[in-house]
């Protein structure tokens, strides 16, 4: 009975389908070899093209269907598909034509296309609108769906019995989505993007990280074109000629005649390529049409296509399509990350059935104003969403849509909510987010993942619980606080405080705090970084030098703009020693003292792009470089404060990452005291290596920006600077789950102390002579887990060859 029923579902959908599905593929009738992107002209009147592989894929609405190829090189072959059945597949074998070929092979190894390629190129700022144009703004209508391939389904040779009921009745797709977008442009500053209307299937409120995506390139004229944040070479990027290979495939005539021109990865292996073709106006050379595909893990096609404007003679965009499908390999695109099923798209092996499912992303462009008469502000965030985005009611959207919506995509909304409420997909999306950050949402509180377990030489085991309260609690206050206990001090430690909301727009927040416990001496950090999370903290387990503190602070945080972060700070701080530490000033020690300072911090971000959402702000490319400052002022006298002090600390990070995964990346600090201002306040060079005899007993974790080789307590100054430099090789393939990737590491810090003779009870050295190591990290050989190494060299190499050495594990997760 229940086979009946199946075939029953299977045969059902045939008797409505209007239409025939004719695949194939074309090949080389002497070699076998595929013909990538050959032309297809049918009796109907459509157009298409063979994929890199030489397949095909078309519908017609009745038969007999002819169907012409064409390839240049190659002799012309028509055939006619007759009625015989719902679906045909072909094998199309075109014959080398010879005359042609020596022209060919001629135009490939860097003729007629290449020369064509490098003029498009040197003509980029009279095509490319972002050149050419001094403004623009249009809207978008974008369709974005994770769905099921039907024809697929139907025609599959495979058991069905062991597919899921939902997948047989196919009534919605697993994820769907609509937003319309007003895009506006002006030369010289970023593009904005503002978020009209959005909705997502399965969700009251959108997702907001998923509007900051960016799913694909709007132009092809960039060094880089984008599919999910993975970059590619661009067919026409100033470089472009080393990273492909090019061929005139065709001509076609028209109002523009257009080159078609093939381009084929050059060094696939090296650079992460494209291959597909670019209809060039033969006049202008300006891209017409564009198709690009990706095939191996993910199965990619991208399509372009263009509307020319005589007014203002540019080709400008009209639409765009991204379609993925599964290929060989376990990758995946998931919109929210982890393991959530919604909004994920992957190959299902562990099922002994074929994976249909395929992801396509529709962008229609409407109301297009070229030179448009705009001003946009310079601070205004890349994207941003209106206030009534998530309300707009039917006929708004009807206004947009190219076409009507279907009855799959209406059943979508219903079918994927009662899916998302039934896994809890909106509660495993929070919890994702929230620890990324180091947090675990319960209720209205947020638990603070940093407290419950951790170890260092001074306390021992550290336990505790701690965190703050979420916007279920209010969207206007909050409160914070933690109790930790050490186990070898006998210790408890605490902390509490509480922030008001003074300007959404702005993120602005007014908190107070108190807090009683123990810091690192020498230790500093920007009130400005953003909160950085790992289950492991290498460094802590190692630190045995603290000072004990009591600290009441106020503090303002601010968003000028997007891209500038301030917050000013108020503190006044006793302070104890937990060793014999004693500070002179002024012929008098002290062991224990009051501090009264004052801060403020910057930080700005000026090639990084934000999402501005109901929520405040979400970094959706992270920009380089990266600067950050902070001044501080100590009072004496105020509060009973006991010094005056001045301290200013920079610093400026920059990254590169390249085409080939490689990445570089360089961090430069620089620290700064004046005054009269004890060792817990001075500045180390975050010291990683423990003060223990041989190398064995000296494993542990490595940190991110440390020294590996410095050992806690050898060196602390007034006056500092290191640089430290990162350099990523492309990660190489030992198995399909296994890609270590080979860090090479160069870290350099020099420093001096003034009057060192009034650091009593402690003995350490200054830096003027100028720290260096050097080493490598291998990470990810294993569930996260990798090797480092790294060796001291120069004026502060030790006699022992072992004491310079460092050898330690790493540890790198992402959810």
């Amino acid at each position: 009975m229940r086979i009946f029923f199946l075939y029953l579902l299977l045969i059902l959908p045939l008797g409505v389908v209007a239409q025939f599905n004719i695949s194939g593929k074309v090949i080389d009738i002497t070699t076998g070899e595929p013909l990538p992107f050959a032309t297809l002209n049918t009796s109907e009147g459509s157009y298409a093209l063979t994929s890199s592989e030489g397949t095909f894929f078309i519908r017609c609405k009745k038969l007999p269907l002819q169907i012409q190829f064409n390839y240049l090189g190659y002799h012309q072959n028509t055939i006619t598909v007759q009625k015989k059945s719902k679906r045909t597949n072909l094998l199309i074998k075109l014959k080398p034509d010879h005359q042609q070929l020596s022209a060919v092979k001629i135009d490939f190894e860097g003729g007629i296309a290449a020369n064509i390629i490098k003029e498009a190129i040197q003509r980029k700022a009279q095509n490319n609108p972002e050149k050419k144009l001094n403004s623009y703004r249009y809207k978008t209508y974008n369709t974005f769906k994770i769905t099921e391939d039907n024809q697929a389904r139907l025609t599959s040779a495979e058991d069905t019995t062991n597919v899921e009921m939902e997948n047989l009745f196919n009534k919605a797709h697993s994820f769907f989505s609509e937003k319309i977008s007003l895009h506006q442009y002006q030369k010289g500053k970023d593009r904005k993007e503002t978020v009209l209307a959005t909705r997502m299937t399965g969700f009251k409120k959108p997702v907001y990280d998923v509007l900051g995506i960016n799913i694909q390139s709007t132009s092809l004229y960039n060094e880089d074109y984008i599919i999910f944040d993975n970059r590619y070479a661009g067919p026409l990027s100033n470089n472009a000629t080393r990273n492909y290979y090019y061929k005139v495939l065709d001509t076609l005539q028209g109002q523009r005649p257009a080159y078609v021109i093939l381009f084929q990865p050059r060094r696939s292996k090296k650079v992460a390529s494209l291959e597909g073709v670019l209809y060039l106006d033969m006049q202008t050379l300006a891209i017409q049409k564009a198709v690009a595909e990706v095939r191996g893990k993910l199965n990619i096609v991208v399509t372009h296509d263009f509307q020319y404007y005589q007014e203002a003679q540019v080709w400008f965009p009209q639409s765009q399509k991204l379609t993925i499908k599964p290929g060989f390999g376990k990758q995946k695109v998931s919109l929210f990350g982890g393991q959530i099923s919604v909004g994920s798209l992957q190959n299902r092996k562990k099922d002994n059935i074929k994976n249909n499912d395929f992801l396509i992303s529709q962008t229609d462009i409407k109301e297009v104003e070229l030179n448009a008469d705009l001003t946009l502000k310079s601070i205004a965030p890349a994207i941003s969403i209106a206030p009534e985005a998530i309300n707009r009611p039917e006929s708004y959207w009807q206004k947009y849509r190219t076409d009507t919506i279907s009855k799959i995509d209406r059943n979508s909304f219903g079918v994927v909510d009662s899916i998302v409420k039934a896994q809890h997909i909106e509660r495993r999306i929070d919890v994702i987010q929230s620890f990324n950050i180091g947090y675990y949402p319960v209720g209205f509180f947020n638990f603070d993942l940093t407290y419950p377990l951790k170890y260092n030489n001074y306390e021992g085991v550290r336990t505790g619980i701690g965190g703050i309260t979420n916007k279920k609690f209010s969207e206007l206050f909050r409160l914070e606080s933690y109790l930790v206990y050490g186990f070898r001090d006998g210790k408890f430690k605490y902390g509490i405080g509480g922030g008001v909301l003074l300007n959404q727009n702005k993120s602005s927040w007014l908190n107070i705090n108190y807090k009683d416990d123990l810091r690192e001496v020498g230790s500093f950090a920007f009130l400005t970084d953003r909160r950085v999370y790992s289950l492991f903290e290498p460094r802590l387990v190692n630190i045995d030098f603290y000072y004990k503190h009591r600290t009441y602070s106020t503090s303002l945080q601010h968003r000028i703009s997007p891209k500038l972060l301030t917050e000013t700070q108020v503190s006044i701080s006793d302070i104890e020693q937990t060793g014999g530490y004693q500070f002179l000033d002024d012929g008098e020690a002290f062991s224990s003292y009051k501090m009264a300072e004052s801060s403020i911090s910057l930080r700005w971000t000026p090639f990084s792009k934000y999402l501005k959402t109901p929520t405040g702000y979400k970094e959706v490319y992270d920009g380089y470089p990266k600067i950050t400052a902070q001044y501080t002022q100590g009072f004496k006298g105020f509060l009973e404060s006991n010094f005056n002090y001045s301290k200013i600390a920079v610093k400026a990070e920059y990254a590169i990452q390249r085409l080939n995964l490689s990445r570089t990346s360089f961090l430069f600090e620089m620290d700064i005291a004046s005054g009269n201002i004890p060792l817990t306040h001075l500045f180390h060079a975050y010291p990683n290596a423990p003060t223990k005899e041989t190398v064995l007993q000296r494993f542990s974790v490595a940190g991110r920006r440390s020294f590996e080789t410095m050992y806690f307590g050898e060196f602390f100054s007034d006056k500092l600077a290191t640089l430290q430099i990162r350099h990523r090789l492309p990660p190489f393939r030992v198995s399909e789950s296994i890609k270590p990737e080979l860090v090479l590491i160069n870290r350099y810090a020099i420093g001096d102390v003034r009057n060192q003779q009034n650091h009593q009870g402690v003995s350490f050295n200054s830096l003027q002579h100028g720290y260096q190591e050097s080493g490598f990290e291998i990470n990810k050989i294993i569930a996260g887990f990798g090797l480092s190494f790294a060796y001291r060299y120069g004026a502060y190499h030790l006699p022992s060859f072992a004491d310079n050495l460092s050898f330690k594990f790493t540890f790198y997760l992402k959810l």
